[in-house]
């Protein structure tokens, strides 16, 4: 990868093609149940969602309002409307040049990256073959793509460690995964997963926890039925500061990150404000509680610092405490093409975000520490300073 811009966005999203699915898995074996958009009728128009399984479109046709121009925000509501700048690797390069980025981290877009609802074992691994294959080929189009792999939950672990060891032989960066993992199997700190952790940990690629990561948080208030929907999406991103505080404690006391201190964990979109709360109580329960009695030899302040990773893109607040966090800890994200990206302005806001902050600690916040975290090599850097994009 090439950094010319001094940038590489954490969060970003793939959107899909919709003939992604359909034109790799066998139409003669799934039939409608392959991911597929399709329409529905709603107050006398026209609307495209995904469907999936043989069920009703649902959700959005592609979540991309930054790329869907004025008014904003807007969403695509058929297919026809939905910019090739979301979905075709190839055209998204010059939105990139246009915001000064130099690489971004892929996460999902609708129809997602979890299939394990519908509870077929065979069709959730061939869906998550099948999108793990989709977004590989982002890869192979530019290595300015960092894809982040999807996981069948259904199957066994080691056929799941296997197709995330596949993804990554096909260019694949990390794994994206749920805070609370689906009905009927072991929690997310069980032995039962080991071989997952095992495998990230060889490979030398992070798991991820996106967002609220799938955790119903404050259900109660984005369940109300007196907001818009606008309403209800704020108050229900909002809640994603607190996804690390519920899945830290159980990585760290029940000693998985003890015994699997090489693997990385990485927490997008969630900001870094809350980070500071949970790293003080999870150290002053180990100290109070005694538990290096336990087994937990390890400060979990130093775990977090050794192993864990966090996002920012508009917490000017949040990077003040970059040091006692640990500015090794912290990654840009841009999140586009969602609603709370700032493209095509994004350095105008990092310059809001990081006044007064170094230039040697800009560089790790920017793009050195992802550089890090998802093993890149091979690095060919040419920028110069660290400022606006000169599209800006």
């Amino acid at each position: 990868m090439e950094i010319k811009f001094g940038l590489i966005s954490a969060d970003s999203h793939a959107a899909f093609h919709r003939d992604d699915f359909t034109s790799r898995m066998s139409a003669q074996k799934w039939g409608d149940r392959i991911p597929h958009v399709a329409s529905k009728e709603e107050d006398g128009q026209r609307v495209d969602g995904w469907s999936i399984y043989g069920q009703p479109p649902r959700g959005d046709v592609c979540n991309c309002p930054a790329v869907m121009g004025d008014p904003f925000p807007t969403w695509p509501k058929v297919w026809e409307e939905v910019p090739a700048t979301a979905f075709d690797p190839k055209k998204r390069l010059k939105a990139l040049d246009i915001d000064g980025v130099d690489g971004e981290v892929l996460f999902p877009n609708p129809p997602g990256g979890s299939y394990y609802e519908y509870g077929d074992v065979e069709f959730e691994l061939a869906s998550v073959q099948t999108y793990n294959d989709v977004l590989a080929d982002w890869r192979h189009a530019s290595d300015r793509y960092l894809p982040v792999a999807a996981m069948p939950y259904l199957s066994d672990p080691r056929i799941a460690a296997h197709e995330i060891e596949r993804a990554v032989t096909k260019g694949h960066r990390g794994v994206n995964l749920p805070g609370k993992m689906p009905k009927g199997l072991p929690h997310i700190a069980a032995p039962h997963w080991y071989p997952v952790w095992d495998v990230c940990q060889q490979l030398n690629v992070p798991i991820h926890f996106h967002g609220s990561a799938g955790l119903d948080t404050a259900a109660s208030a984005k369940r109300w039925s007196g907001y818009s929907v606008r309403q209800a999406h704020a108050a229900a991103t909002s809640t994603s500061a607190v996804t690390p505080a519920q899945i830290i404690p159980h990585f760290i006391f029940s000693g998985v990150t003890e015994r699997f201190p090489r693997l990385k964990i990485v927490f997008a979109e969630a900001g870094i404000g809350g980070l500071n709360f949970v790293i003080a109580a999870c150290d002053h329960e180990w100290e109070t509680r005694r538990l290096w009695t336990h087994g937990l030899a390890t400060r979990p302040s130093e775990a977090v610092r050794r192993q864990m990773y966090v996002n920012f893109w508009f917490e000017a607040e949040g990077i003040k405490l970059r040091n006692d966090i640990g500015v090794d800890n912290l990654m840009w994200e841009s999140d586009f093409p969602h609603v709370a990206s700032y493209y095509p302005r994004s350095w105008q806001e990092i310059e809001r975000v990081l006044q007064g902050v170094s230039t040697a600690d800009r560089r790790k916040l920017l793009y050195e520490n992802a550089l890090k975290v998802y093993d890149i090599e091979n690095t060919v850097c040419t920028v110069q300073a660290l400022s606006p994009s000169p599209a800006l």
